[in-house]
């Protein structure tokens, strides 16, 4: 039995693993769907204050809390920034990280340095006009359970010195269909980039015929990806 723990991107929570999370438990394995500070079920603890550290450490209390061991440990999109720090804070506990179609920064970056200024500046614009300048709703507005993105989570930088996270085994995998276009257009090209990159840095990196967010509308595909990975 393998224990996975996957975590949700932004302006999602841990529902959106829920079809996931059923098709990995009918093949035996234990699996949990934290939902990170301020999202989903947890938006009343929206604050100014949660930033990038916050959802880290929810993460890792979690591991802690459960006293989980050799966890396979998935993130997609935004969760990659988390991913890559609870890495950081507890390698110890992690036995492969699992990043889908998802951010990996580099020691000192930011999500916004990420996706460059740009980008950085429509969503401070987006956070200021509809967000009272903290909170990024979801484009369209209207879309169903998602709660608002916080922009500090954005904003702050993340620091990767430890060694012993350097050598966990990685996979990233790169969504290559049905790519956003429109006002989402860029996130592609940037994805393309990072598997790029992290395929130079020794990574195993895999490509899969999904769009940037699969888990909703085909859970049993990508159940299957993370117990082939695993």
């Amino acid at each position: 039995m393998a224990t996975y723990v996957l975590v949700h991107g932004g302006w999602d929570g841990g529902w959106a693993w829920r079809g996931v999370a059923r098709e990995l438990q009918a093949a035996g394995h234990e699996v949990f769907r934290p939902t990170l500070t301020g999202s989903g079920e947890r938006v009343h603890l929206a604050s100014r204050d949660v930033d990038l550290e916050t959802h880290v450490q929810d993460i890792v209390d979690l591991l802690r809390y459960e006293d989980l061991h050799d966890v396979i440990l998935v993130g997609i999109s935004y969760a990659g920034m988390v991913i890559t720090g609870v890495a950081e804070r507890t390698p110890e506990r992690i036995g492969h990280l699992i990043y889908l179609d998802a951010w990996v920064p580099e020691d000192g970056q930011s999500l916004l340095d990420l996706i460059g200024p740009e980008v950085a500046a429509g969503f401070a614009q987006a956070a200021q006009a509809y967000g009272d300048g903290w909170r990024l709703p979801h484009d369209p507005p209207d879309a169903d359970r998602r709660t608002d993105f916080l922009l500090k989570v954005l904003q702050q930088p993340l620091r990767i010195a430890n060694p012993d996270a350097v050598r966990l085994k990685r996979t990233f995998v790169l969504f290559s269909t049905g790519t956003p276009t429109g006002s989402w257009g860029w996130l592609a090209a940037l994805m393309q980039r990072t598997a790029a990159r992290v395929r130079q840095e020794g990574w195993n990196v895999r490509e899969m015929p999904f769009d940037h967010w699969p888990v909703l509308d085909r859970p049993r595909e990508v159940a299957q990806l993370l117990l082939e990975l695993g």
